[in-house]
């Protein structure tokens, strides 16, 4: 039986959260997990643990969207290609570097992400197939450093414009692929500690509970204003391990390491700001936007996002 200090209470706490919002939206397991996680474990144990759990989240979403993979098998082929050298590479660094500068490097990563995301950026990419194999290479890179991948494949899913069920089925074919290898390489590596395996069964019952009731009480909830405030949760939190790893490295001194925190808070601050009073309302008003934040009377999405249709995506 494992045994729970305020770490595992927290650990617990935030899998069961993540899981829910995983159940509501689709996606999240991860990206909410690992910046409050990492502030009591490190990636080389808590990596594994994820990865197995993500192993099963992903192959849940991909079965429940298996209607919509051959409309997208052909657009995240070279990613999946891609896949392989940035697992690799990223799980034997995992294996190899300091547990503090694998920390830094994701909050480093993922804090502007999440913020690009909030913000709502996009600049749809033209050659798919060109950037595909380069953007998969990344991506496994990415995730098997950190098991985060939601944020660059929401940017770039929602760049080209894919449909609500496209995107997802695209989300659960990549994540599977990249989840699965990474499973493996981390079993060659010798990474699945005693204490990995712990975690696995301390979060386990909390993601088969949070991942349906997240899928029931969405029904009551508005997703997009949901997602939002995800978001916001997510960048305050990376933005503390940012700071607190600073100073774990002594790169800088307490307080002023603090600043970053404080500075993600501002940013975050006015994207939320925003997205309330702004982008959110006019963006409804202008596309005839549900409250699935899908459109209402246009056709599809076309594969280069332009006029014919574009449909606005949840961002993982």
């Amino acid at each position: 039986m494992p045994s729970f200090d305020i770490g595992s209470i927290v650990l617990v706490g935030i899998t069961l959260f993540a899981a829910f919002v995983n159940g509501a939206l689709g996606y999240g397991f991860s990206s909410l997990t690992v910046p409050v996680a990492l502030v009591f474990y490190t990636n080389r144990i808590l990596n594994p643990a994820l990865v197995l759990i993500e192993v099963l989240i992903n192959l849940y979403v991909l079965f429940i969207n298996r209607a919509s993979v051959p409309a997208v098998w052909k657009r995240v082929y070279p990613i999946l290609i891609g896949l392989l050298p940035g697992i690799a590479v990223g799980s034997y660094l995992l294996a190899s570097l300091h547990p503090s500068w694998i920390k830094f490097v994701t909050y480093t990563v993922l804090l502007p992400l999440i913020l690009v995301q909030a913000a709502g950026i996009r600049r749809p990419i033209r050659s798919e197939k060109l950037i595909g194999l380069p953007f998969g290479a990344g991506l496994g890179f990415l995730y098997s450093v950190t098991t985060v991948s939601g944020p660059p494949l929401a940017i770039l899913f929602n760049n080209q414009g894919l449909v609500k069920r496209e995107f997802r089925a695209g989300l659960g074919l990549i994540r599977v692929a990249e989840s699965s290898l990474t499973a493996v390489v981390y079993y060659h590596l010798g990474l699945f500690a005693a204490e990995s395996q712990s975690i696995f069964v301390m979060i386990m019952p909390g993601v088969l509970v949070g991942i349906p009731l997240g899928a029931y009480l969405i029904r009551r909830l508005d997703a997009e204003t949901f997602r939002r405030i995800c978001m916001s949760f997510d960048a305050w939190v990376v933005g503390f391990g940012l700071s607190r790893v600073l100073i774990d490295l002594k790169l800088m001194e307490s307080p002023w390491a603090y600043s970053v925190m404080v500075l993600a808070i501002v940013i975050d601050s006015y994207l939320l700001y925003v997205f309330f009073t702004k982008g959110r309302p006019a963006a409804r008003r202008s596309e005839g936007v549900n409250s699935d934040g899908e459109r209402v009377g246009e056709p599809p999405a076309t594969p280069t996002g332009g006029k014919g249709g574009t449909m606005p995506v949840p961002d993982p």
